[in-house]
């Protein structure tokens, strides 16, 4: 089977969605089909073609769900026309097919079978709502050329649901479960503590919270180290809060590489991630289960999703900064509460492999497949 994967995201940025649709690319390499990501050159990229990628047209940055991405901003109709003729593609899976414009170019010269999956979560704030009037004269039309739809969570569906009452299949992210599993399991240092955030450093990630919460901490228990990991909008006046709060024993690492996010995953006390809202899952999440990093999450839709049963132990309400300290010092030190939910964490992380994923996703495209060519 020929499966070209469209992510309409910069592909070399890194991002969830990213990572997803290049898990799955090698998923189904891996079980013998033929498999490509379709994705924007970025601006003034003058390297070599790349084995399993097809650059077509530009991108150019967008903010769009809460956050900042480079999309698609251009497409040229013929390398469009040629790849096609090219390749032959059996399947085209459409990752976000609401971002303009790279899936609405090639949904309209399409004679594949075409999936689409969603990924970002709406909310109620305006500013979703506001984007939600925009795309959605774009989106609705691009529906009716989607043969099957599908969404990462139940909280993905929201948007596509206030479009159409079509059936829509929950297919989560999935992790190179390899990838993150450390060689010994960690074992906890009584003289000192870590806590580790990675992500945007922007509102909605609530890492003001968490520096907050860490104050009340430090009052008690002075053992505790908190990392910081990324960057984005809030990043200077998350570093003047930690001042006016005396903090200390708290890093601003910057951007970190993926070889470097694993080993603090794997070294941490404590992995944190208090967004409010915006999360139509968390990938994240996965990958501190499978390093073995018990996590404290904030308490939005799409974590609930994933931290379930064992896993709500995780949850808290992060602008509750007591009991979010609370928390946060509980999951790194009571050993008995830590054992139950990584021996959970160990279980429930395997339902998410990529062999798994990629499976569901084969089961779906032969759905397609045999109602396509039986009618």
């Amino acid at each position: 089977m020929k499966v070209g994967l469209i992510c309409p995201y910069n592909i070399f940025r890194g991002g969830g969605v990213q990572e997803y649709v290049l898990g799955i690319r090698d998923g189904l390499t891996a079980a013998g089909h033929q498999a490509w990501v379709i994705t924007p050159q970025p601006r003034g990229y003058k390297g070599p073609k790349i084995p399993g990628i097809i650059m077509l047209g530009g991108s150019a940055p967008i903010r769009a769900f809460h956050t900042y991405a480079q999309v698609s901003a251009s497409v040229d109709i013929d390398k469009l026309e040629e790849a096609l003729r090219t390749y032959k593609f059996d399947i085209l899976h459409f990752h976000e097919p609401w971002v303009p414009m790279l899936s609405r170019q090639i949904l309209g010269k399409s004679e594949a079978i075409n999936i689409g999956t969603f990924h970002a979560a709406m909310s109620e704030r305006r500013a979703s709502r506001t984007i939600e009037r925009v795309i959605t004269p774009y989106t609705r039309p691009l529906l009716k050329h989607l043969d099957i739809l599908t969404a990462v969570s139940p909280v993905a569906t929201n948007y596509v649901k206030s479009l159409t009452a079509r059936k829509i299949y929950i297919i989560p992210n999935g992790i190179d479960l390899k990838k993150y599993q450390p060689e010994t399991p960690h074992s906890p240092e009584e003289s000192s503590k870590t806590i580790f955030y990675i992500g945007r450093l922007e509102k909605r990630k609530a890492v003001d919270q968490l520096l907050k919460a860490f104050s009340i901490i430090q009052k008690y228990d002075d053992r505790y180290h908190l990392k910081i990991a990324g960057d984005g909008p809030q990043r200077t006046e998350l570093a003047e809060l930690s001042k006016d709060l005396k903090l200390k024993n708290v890093e601003f690492l910057g951007q970190i590489d993926e070889p470097e996010k694993i080993r603090l995953l794997q070294t941490s006390d404590v992995f944190c991630s208090p967004a409010l809202y915006g999360e139509s899952f968390g990938i994240v999440l996965l990958e501190a289960m499978a390093a073995g990093c018990v996590i404290v999450a904030g308490a939005n839709a799409g974590y609930e999703s994933v931290l379930s049963g064992t896993g709500q132990l995780s949850l808290a309400n992060p602008k509750d900064n007591k009991e979010f300290a609370r928390k946060l010092m509980i999951m790194a030190t009571n050993q008995a509460i830590r054992k139950v939910w990584l021996d959970w964490a160990e279980a429930e992380v395997k339902h998410y492999s990529y062999d798994n994923i990629v499976n569901k996703y084969l089961m779906l495209y032969k759905l397609a497949y045999d109602k396509r060519h039986n009618n």
